[in-house]
């Protein structure tokens, strides 16, 4: 089995539910703390890649810095201008994600995380 990575916010349930169902299936997943080491920009890439998804696919519209931002108006930003947005404020980049190899899921809900597994 290939190494799992986990994107890691102790303080979100769901991601504490995705780290136990790693941890349930024997697998000692590297923990990534990404509110304190943000990914940079490329890694930010290889991840929405993984996952198969746009930026503003995985930006947290429930955080306040979205409002504040004014994120929600597709018209005015740009996919770089998003994933600047999430280097600044992490908090927005939705967690957790779960990588194994060439593949990511975001671990909502947390039984995504077995697909990389089985």
């Amino acid at each position: 089995m290939s190494d799992i990575t986990i994107y890691h916010n102790p303080r979100c349930s769901k991601s504490r539910q995705s780290l136990k169902i790693l941890q349930d299936n024997n697998i000692t997943p590297e923990i990534i703390l990404y509110l304190e080491s943000p990914p940079t920009k490329a890694e930010l890439k290889d991840l929405l890649k993984k996952l198969g998804i746009s930026p503003r696919d995985l930006l947290r519209t429930s955080e306040q810095a979205y409002k504040e931002a004014d994120l929600s108006d597709p018209s005015l930003l740009t996919e770089q201008q998003l994933l600047q947005a999430m280097i600044t404020e992490p908090k927005l980049i939705q967690r957790p994600i779960v990588v194994a190899g060439d593949k990511a899921v975001l671990g909502r809900p947390p039984e995504n995380a077995l697909e990389l597994i089985k």
